[in-house]
């Protein structure tokens, strides 16, 4: 038999006709409200079944000093998320906010468990039942980059500005020679995966360039990535550049180009739309874009902060600008110019 969904303060409010903070203020006695207003409201919440629930207590103005972090599966084998989780932690920290990690994909029913003042979820999925599900607890929701489910509004969401520096990106590739260059991405159910392919279709687009466009599942792995660069240098022979927009998905490729006979940067130049300590220190180095996953952190934390402080008005927007990390692994032209120096 269906688990019986649990009755939010929303559904409440639409049973009675007032809002979510009547609710609150009449089933808590606070607020200024008839007392007619307060025996129809817990008449309804009686007959619907409703319990109070710890999150719900920021309604009350009863704060309880915590925000949720809600993450990709497997964040923990990426080093942006693990980057960004800090960077959020520090911040929380620094307004008095403990954090607390959401499991990925818990019982929705069971997030009345968590005693947070608000959410944080980053990269949501398209129709995330757990993200959906916050929104009904009556707390503020911040998203890391937008929300793609048709219909849905957050309290603010911080986001990239990935599409100028993505182009930045695949300039340099074409300054560097390629001709030929193909992308490695997620597919449209995330903005990311979405940005992704829309900068380097339009770029493609823009210079008559040929589209070598393979999809990974979100949020991929160096693995996926791996098979993909062997699809797609099978595919096109002639590509000579590989960008990966997949978290570590670059040492993939790196490994596809050695075992299809491919040297980096010489025959086959290699990127990442995400760096991390691990592209900066492999051989070669790889190129990749910063996208200052610490200031991302942090300025979720502080939206959120200042959302439950009533500082910042509900659907405010905040922009992160990421920088190109320019690297051996795509100095072809250094390389080779190099290389006739030696000879």
């Amino acid at each position: 038999m269906a688990a019986r969904r649990r009755v939010t303060i929303r559904d409440v409010a639409q049973a009675a006709g007032v809002s979510t903070t009547t609710v609150s203020d009449a089933l808590s006695g606070n607020g200024r409200l008839p007392a007619a207003t307060r025996r129809r409201v817990a008449a309804v919440a009686g007959r619907l079944g409703y319990r109070a629930n710890p999150a719900a207590r920021s309604l009350r103005g009863k704060r309880v000093g915590g925000i949720g972090l809600y993450l990709p599966d497997e964040a923990g084998n990426f080093a942006y998320y693990l980057e960004l989780a800090a960077g959020a932690a520090s911040q929380a920290l620094a307004h008095g906010l403990a954090l607390t990690l959401i499991p990925r994909s818990p019982d929705p029913s069971r997030l009345t468990a968590f005693p947070v003042d608000g959410f944080v979820a980053v990269d949501p999925v398209t129709s995330d039942p757990v993200v959906r599900a916050f929104a009904q607890l009556g707390i503020p929701v911040v998203t890391c980059e937008r929300d793609l489910t048709p219909g849905v509004t957050h309290a603010g969401r911080v986001e990239g500005d990935y599409r100028p520096v993505m182009t930045a990106l695949l300039d340099h590739l074409a300054e560097q020679g390629a001709r030929r260059v193909a992308l490695i991405a997620p597919g449209p159910e995330t903005a990311w995966g979405l940005e992704l392919r829309a900068s380097y279709q339009a770029w493609c687009a823009a210079g008559d360039r040929p589209e070598l466009l393979f999809d990974v599942p979100f949020p991929g792995s160096p693995e996926l990535v791996h098979d993909a660069t062997m699809r797609a240098l099978r595919a096109d022979p002639a590509a000579d550049a590989v960008v990966s927009g997949v978290d570590g998905g670059a040492l993939g490729a790196l490994v596809a180009a050695s075992e299809f006979g491919r040297r980096v940067p010489e025959d086959l130049l290699v990127a990442s739309c995400v760096d991390s300590p691990a592209l900066r220190t492999c051989s070669p180095a790889i190129t990749a874009l910063d996208l200052a996953a610490d200031e991302m952190g942090r300025r979720l934390a502080g939206l959120l902060h200042g959302l439950l402080e009533g500082s910042v008005q509900p659907g405010a927007v905040q922009v992160v600008r990421p920088r190109l990390m320019i690297r051996a692994s795509t100095s072809r032209l250094i390389q080779l110019s190099a290389g006739r120096t030696r000879g």
